[in-house]
């Protein structure tokens, strides 16, 4: 028996498509092994489920950061400047001026080299105060030098400035460009864009406004009015693109999910799909074997669940309960087991069981559970591998399906959900097509690896298909 496993092994790696389908799930495989080992999946969930305020230093429906290398535009990525950091370009003084009053000075200078303009532009303040809270002002220093006064107030202990919805700015800028280019803009201009953009006739109109490359500051000006006062500042200049994978409606880094959805969608498929064919081998081996009334009623209950509709129990299950997705995993095998499968394989077994061996077996003695499991499923189980790989993919993409229709595990960060999610945002219509077509194509690689494999299965373990 070993010695034909293992020839049957040899002439695997004859075919080119199984040598793919392999490759495929290995890398599937090493992935999942990974994302276990640096991503735990309680701190995966516990990210995925964290509300917009924990991601927000990234930018919101950002796309991955390699589009840069096939796009004829650089799109900017995000800069963050902190004073609590420190680094390059961000420099704070404190200059003591009487009694407890002391003037705050911080400057936040970066270099900006991209060609389309920042998707947001926050500011984030902390200070620290008793009772009199610190007064600053904002200022805003373009390369050609030009000074732009953004804001002035009594900030509180956190506090954020929004300025690309600051109206007021937006406003003042308006009608500052339309005054000194003596024309009317032909767009209502938002503050990230006048904020960056070159101050000629271009800026008159959204198809041709571009933005001025160059070295840009913001200047924040003080005054503390308590000895232990301090304010610290933080500016993020929202980019356009982020990491390897981009980020979606919530500012969540989408490489978590689609990571973590590689060994759930491979743990899923593997385990219903090898617990649904054992399960079905053996009830119909039983049914097989034993014959007359256990027979009768396992093929009855056989007939019952084949015209009981599977996907709508399935679902009616899914909005009426919550639960986590390795319950959803026993919901769908239990729902399965007794599926056309076992018809299949009885048909299978009725032809094993008069075998001679199989009554040599019972002539000296061999009890019927031993015959059932070391000599009719063995007999059986190469021509079920083959199905048995197929139908991995199939379970896939049922978890998925179900994720996408918002009844799979809320808190699971999977392909299925970054979909759903995607849809529900109107993804495609916004034009954020990455937001789809990642977690999109690492479903059809995962079915493609299996079925490439499972059709070379099925070619080696069923001559007649050589032939085809």
């Amino acid at each position: 028996m070993a010695q034909v496993w293992k020839n049957r092994l040899k002439e695997l790696v004859t075919y080119k498509s199984a040598l793919l389908g392999m490759g495929i799930l290995v890398i599937l495989i090493a992935i999942s092994i990974y994302t276990i080992i640096t991503i735990p999946y309680g701190e995966a969930t516990r990210l995925w489920k964290a509300g917009e305020g924990f991601w927000i230093d990234n930018p919101r429906n950002a796309q991955p950061a390699w589009i840069n290398f096939f796009s004829s535009k650089k799109l900017p990525e995000t800069m963050i400047l902190d004073t609590r950091k420190g680094g390059v370009g961000v420099t704070k003084i404190m200059i003591p001026l009487r009694e407890n009053m002391s003037k705050v000075r911080i400057e936040l200078s970066f270099h900006y080299d991209y060609d389309d303009f920042p998707s947001e532009i926050n500011l984030f303040f902390t200070a620290k105060y008793d009772k009199s809270s610190p007064h600053i002002s904002v200022y805003w220093i373009k390369p050609e030098g030009r000074e732009i006064k953004l804001k002035d107030w009594g900030i509180s202990k956190t506090e954020t400035y929004y300025i690309s919805i600051d109206n007021k700015l937006a406003n003042k800028m308006r009608a500052y460009l339309s005054n000194k280019l003596g024309k009317e803009m032909e767009y209502e201009i938002t503050p990230d864009i006048a904020l960056f953009a070159v101050e000629d006739e271009s800026i008159l109109k959204l198809e041709t406004v571009k933005p001025l490359k160059g070295e840009y500051k913001m200047v924040i000006e003080g005054t503390v009015f308590e000895r232990n006062s301090d304010v610290n500042a933080k500016l993020v200049v929202y980019g356009k693109v982020y990491g390897i994978a981009g980020t979606d409606h919530l500012r969540r880094d989408l490489r978590i999910a689609l990571l973590w959805g590689t060994p759930i969608a491979m743990a899923f498929g593997v385990v219903a799909a090898v617990s649904v064919a054992m399960l079905q081998m053996i009830i119909a081996a039983v049914s097989g074997w034993y014959g007359d009334w256990v027979d009768f009623i396992l093929q009855k209950a056989t007939e019952v669940n084949m015209i009981l509709p599977f996907l709508p129990i399935l679902m009616m299950i899914s909005v009426f309960y919550n639960f986590n997705i390795w319950v959803l995993l026993v919901i769908v095998i239990t729902l399965s087991v007794f599926g056309s499968g076992v018809k299949t394989y009885r048909a299978m077994f009725l032809q094993v069981k008069e075998f001679p061996y199989i009554e040599a077996a019972k002539a000296y003695g061999a009890s019927s559970i031993r015959i059932v499991f070391l000599y009719m499923i063995p007999k059986v189980l190469p021509t079920v591998i083959p199905s048995l790989v197929l139908s991995v993919s199939s379970f896939v993409f049922l978890e998925a399906a179900l994720a996408m229709l918002g009844l799979g595990d809320p808190l699971a960060p999977t392909w299925g959900k970054i979909i759903y999610d995607a849809y529900d945002n109107g993804a495609l219509y916004k034009g954020y097509y990455y937001w789809v077509l990642e977690p999109s194509l690492l479903l059809v690689l995962t079915s493609l690896g299996f079925a490439m494999l499972g059709f070379t299965l099925d070619k080696i373990f069923n001559p007649k298909l050589r032939e085809m």
